[in-house]
């Protein structure tokens, strides 16, 4: 596989674009997993204190 070669995918995809919307999917990823955690009812300062 030649790395010398990959430059060539900003050439199909525009980079503003490809920033933005991997920006977006992170945060939305990061909101839905924090979300998932705070509704789960798991409590780590609880666990911890009890030990």
């Amino acid at each position: 596989m030649d790395v010398s070669k990959f430059y060539k995918i900003w050439l199909v995809f525009d980079p503003r674009r490809v920033f933005v919307a991997q920006g977006v999917f992170l945060f939305l990823l990061a909101a839905m997993i924090h979300l998932v955690l705070l509704s789960s009812g798991l409590n780590w300062f609880e666990t911890a204190a009890g030990m």
